[in-house]
């Protein structure tokens, strides 16, 4: 019997990211706060991912440092993303003195590039790691610290408005 577990553990960030991308194609008018719950929720889960990929590594052998500066450069990696992914984002000022944001053809582009790194940096990962996931867990991580930082930038933005 053919163990489906897999398939059903990549459903579920797809679907995050699906909905995170989907929701950037929307005009909405960027908030103070509001801006940054969903960063925030994901941060809760990328610690609990990463915990959960330290935890899957040590369990085989010690973690080494490699896998730990990969890591780390995935993370600056996806701030990266989400520096230029805030460059793409159309902020305007709306018809009730709020600013308006919406994504672009190039904002979905680049989240989907953003995606492909992670992927070809959590393979990475794991591989220098030789044993568990934590470049898999880490995806929660990498699009909390990329959407954060997307946010932060683009409420700046409105701010200058």
């Amino acid at each position: 019997m053919q163990n489906t577990n897999g398939g059903a553990a990549l459903v579920i960030p797809v679907v995050v990211v699906g909905l995170v991308v989907r929701r950037q194609l929307r005009a909405r008018p960027v908030r103070r706060v509001g801006s940054l719950i969903a960063p925030l929720v994901l941060v809760v889960f990328g610690a609990a991912g990463i915990a959960f990929g330290v935890a899957s590594v040590v369990a085989e052998h010690a973690l080494t440092a490699l896998p730990v500066v990969l890591l780390v450069a995935s993370l600056v990696v996806a701030a990266s993303f989400g520096v230029v992914r805030a460059r793409t984002v159309r902020v305007w000022p709306g018809p009730e003195s709020e600013v308006l944001r919406k994504g672009t053809t190039a904002t979905t582009g680049i989240w989907l590039a953003s995606v492909a790194a992670h992927i070809g940096l959590a393979l990475w990962i794991d591989h220098a790691a030789g044993a568990g996931v934590l470049g898999t867990t880490s995806l929660y991580a990498y699009l909390a610290i990329g959407l954060g930082t997307q946010y932060l930038i683009v409420r700046r933005r409105a701010t200058a408005l």
